[in-house]
């Protein structure tokens, strides 16, 4: 134990090894469906001759990719932030990189973006964008992906779902209908009655418990697997799956300016870098937030490390050709559960790295198990809205649209952008320019061509 709080500092962040423990499995049970949501996006593409991944072989790149990184940010950067493939980010490769060259040249980019990410850990510039952040906009971006993974567990959970007539509705068409339903809102229930309770491994509870119902009434009710989403809760017939290695290492650093062209290609890793760079700022900051790991500033002390290590972890998706690796917004489930340091990572990361050898045990809880305690997490992280001085409008609005759209477009990203540019636009019309940090103008400019990025491709003519 002396070793682990030298190493950790468990006590000093008054934690306990039970809470961390907790925590890192509250973690692994609420990120767990990358395992099977990542080979999915990925498998479920052709890059431009027609080539496909082989399924197995993502299942192995994914878990011991982020478990190997999760493991890395648990002991180098003592942060309870899990590692794993970033959802969206894998959507870019495999629908807009991948269709204009080969996979490996594609996988190369990704390696491009994370070294291009280090570099900018390296010239300190990364720690500048985010110390030049006003704290009011900090606690707008945790405040926002408090709503925002609130929003992904109703929907993965089927309880939110696209209407006829509205973008969103309740349920399938207007109501809540099946088997997989019923255990979500039992789950749910029991999950917000355990945390308002203030139960000891709350949220774990109710993840085991739920998953253990869902399984029951699986059995007995003979759900059709398509029902409970990517994963259906089954009693598993053996423990140990047979993992396949064979993309580790299977990438083309630049290939992809090649086939795609100079040009094109450096768009691409332009694009990579911005997104995973504000979404994983914004990860970082909210679950650091949430965690009480912040100082009176909002800054997070060591945080060049836990930069680089985030930077390492993409280029390590790319080498392992399971995407674009970033820190986990779902890691905040991990810190609802009391988690303060980064050896809930190393429960986490080693639970990741068996998922490649335990497949069929560590696979088996539905989306509708899990996402209860994303719900829960979500009013955890709303609660720092308080620390928003909403009476001043200059602040207050560019924080609302940043919370805002995290959830109504589903991504971290484009809240974090939208509210800077706005926040840079109202210091201008109220008078106010020189309170704004240079690098805001900077970032700032880069989300405007972000989010004109279609326009000015056209321009150039670049498909």
């Amino acid at each position: 134990m002396g070793v682990l709080e030298r190493v950790f500092r468990v006590q000093e962040r008054s934690s306990s090894y039970v809470r961390e423990t907790r925590g890192g499995l509250a973690t692994f049970f609420t990120m767990a469906y990358i395992l099977v949501l990542n080979p999915i996006i990925l498998g479920g593409a052709k890059d431009k001759f027609g080539h496909t991944l082989d399924h197995t072989q993502l299942v192995t790149s994914t878990a011991v990719v982020a478990g190997v990184m999760t493991l890395i940010m648990g002991v180098g950067g003592n942060l309870p932030l899990a590692i794993a493939a970033g959802l969206g980010l894998n959507g870019v490769v495999a629908f807009t990189l991948a269709p204009v060259m080969s996979w490996p040249d594609a996988m190369g980019l990704v390696v491009l973006e994370g070294l291009g990410i280090c570099l900018l850990v390296v010239t300190g510039l990364r720690q500048k964008i985010m110390d030049a952040i006003p704290l009011a906009m900090k606690k707008a971006i945790g405040v926002g992906i408090g709503l925002f993974i609130a929003f992904i567990g109703l929907v993965d959970a089927g309880f939110v779902g696209k209407g006829a007539g509205t973008p969103v509705t309740l349920g399938a068409g207007g109501t809540l209908k099946g088997w997989p339903m019923f255990v979500f809102c039992v789950g749910l229930l029991l999950t917000l009655c355990l945390l308002v309770r203030r139960v000891p491994g709350g949220l774990l509870i109710a993840i085991v418990t739920t998953t253990v119902l869902a399984i029951i009434v699986n059995e007995i009710a003979t759900v059709p697997d398509a029902a409970w989403g990517t994963i259906a809760p089954k009693v598993p017939h053996g423990v140990v799956a047979h993992p396949d290695f064979g993309l580790l290492g299977e990438f083309s650093l630049f290939g992809g300016f090649h086939h795609a062209g100079v040009l094109t290609a450096f768009v691409f890793v332009f694009t990579l870098i911005l997104a995973d760079f504000f979404d994983a700022m914004g990860t970082i900051i909210g679950v650091s937030g949430e965690a009480g790991l912040l100082d009176a500033d909002g800054r997070l002390p060591g945080i060049g490390r836990v930069l680089f290590i985030d930077g390492l972890a993409a280029s390590a998706g790319g080498a392992g050709s399971a995407s674009s690796n970033t820190c986990f917004v779902e890691s905040a489930a991990g810190v609802g559960e009391g988690a303060r340091t980064g050896l809930a990572n190393v429960v986490t990361g080693v639970l990741l790295f068996l998922a490649a050898f335990l497949t069929p045990v560590l696979t088996i809880v539905p989306s509708q198990a899990a996402a209860p305690a994303l719900v829960a997490v979500g009013f955890l992280m709303m609660t720092q809205a308080k620390d928003i001085d909403w009476d001043d409008w200059d602040i207050a609005v560019p924080a609302f649209l940043t919370i805002a759209l995290m959830p109504f477009t589903y991504s971290i990203t484009n809240g974090i952008g939208a509210g800077f540019i706005l926040f840079c636009v109202l210091k201008v019309v109220l008078g106010k320019a020189r309170d704004v940090n240079w690098l805001m103008w900077i970032v700032a400019a880069l989300f405007v061509v972000y989010f004109a990025l279609d326009p000015i491709k056209q321009a150039l003519g670049i498909e």
